[in-house]
């Protein structure tokens, strides 16, 4: 598998170019790219579900986190423009992902994911913020010169990499990113598969023709999907009207399947599956220099996948600027949702997702 990444991709839409023309792609990247988009989060719940037994306990764990992949993702950020602390305790992870092996994706470019995960300082339960990667937004100047205007979010990767990245997200939302991990989607099949499968409810029959086994056809109803299956379900947005917004409620579904069939699956329970699941996954992983997911599952022991909430940021629609299709966000919704988040109001944030 290639070692570089890059979160650049094609838009909502078929047929357009993210990065612009004339624009120098920057293809910074950690040095090992094994699996990580769906793995990170899967890994996180995981050893969050686990919580205070073997897996936190165990100093072969211990070893497990220190061994995973660190990024430097705040480096040059300028401390006196970020966004403030306002409750001390809650943490928020922005999760950036690439689809390495995605049909689609040509020139090196990848498609890309950004969800902002807030932890309550409480622990008692996670919201994941998903940002649709062309939301159009002020992008910050790297220390390289590139941005300094207004572009889709995920170009800020392509200018100057995590840490751009990360001044991007605070920028746009007006909260602080307390850390950084980085997962590839092309690695859950193998998560899936390790799992037995996972149950998808299939909201619309629709086939793809960009699974690497060829055309799949998904029939609508539940089901069970290999890893292979459920990765195509994950991929697919140009059979829905809604495109990406449809691939966002994908990803998210099949991650909401993972936990579940983790929980219930005997893998929680079961020594040796927990073992080769998390060796599995920590392999797929690349984090920030700080952050300590044993350290974290510890706080979060009693949290459960029924205390997850998926959802969207808040956007007016789709439309053109020059000859890009971006996402234009809805600011006066998506300021209310970002200052619950702020302020460490959970019930402020449920009440944004319609939970």
């Amino acid at each position: 598998m290639s070692d570089r990444h890059q979160l650049a991709d094609s838009d909502a839409r078929p047929g357009f170019s993210d990065v612009e023309p004339g624009e120098p792609v920057r293809q910074k990247a950690p040095r090992r790219r094994r699996g990580r988009r769906i793995a990170l989060i899967v890994l996180l719940v995981m050893v969050l579900l686990a919580g205070g037994g073997a897996l936190a306990g165990g100093l072969y764990y211990r070893s497990v986190d220190k061994s995973i992949e660190r990024v430097d993702a705040f480096e040059g950020v300028p401390e006196e423009s970020r966004p403030q602390v306002e409750v001390k305790g809650a943490m928020n992870i922005m999760i950036l992902g690439s689809d390495s092996r995605d049909p689609e994706s040509t020139g090196g470019s990848r498609s890309d994911t950004i969800i902002l995960a807030h932890l309550p300082k409480d622990r008692s339960s996670a919201q994941l913020i998903s940002i649709p990667r062309d939301t159009w937004t002020a992008v910050p100047k790297s220390k390289e010169g590139r941005g300094g205007r207004d572009a889709k979010i995920n170009a800020a990767y392509a200018w100057g990499g995590v840490p751009l990245m990360v001044q991007t997200v605070e920028k746009f939302s007006g909260v602080r990113v307390d850390n950084v991990a980085m997962v590839d989607f092309a690695g859950f099949k193998e998560i899936i598969d390790a799992l037995g499968g996972v149950e998808i409810d299939v909201e619309k029959g629709f086939s793809t023709n960009y699974s690497l086994a060829g055309t799949r056809t998904f029939e609508k109803g539940r089901q069970t999907m290999n890893g292979a299956a459920a990765l195509d379900y994950a991929r697919e947005r140009h059979a829905f009207p809604d495109g990406d917004f449809a691939r966002i409620r994908h990803q998210q579904q099949v991650i909401k399947a993972i936990l579940d069939k983790a929980a219930s699956g005997g893998v929680m329970t079961n020594p040796a599956k927990l073992n080769s699941f998390v060796r599995a996954t920590s392999d797929s992983v690349a984090v920030d220099k700080s952050l300590s997911l044993v350290d974290l599952a510890m706080e979060m022991r009693g949290l459960r996948s029924g205390n997850l909430t998926f959802f969207t940021c808040p956007v007016k629609g789709t439309g053109r600027v020059g000859s890009e299709s971006v996402v234009f966000p809805d600011p006066a919704r998506a300021k209310t949702l970002f200052d619950a988040v702020r302020r460490d109001s959970v019930p402020e944030i449920l009440a944004m997702s319609g939970k």
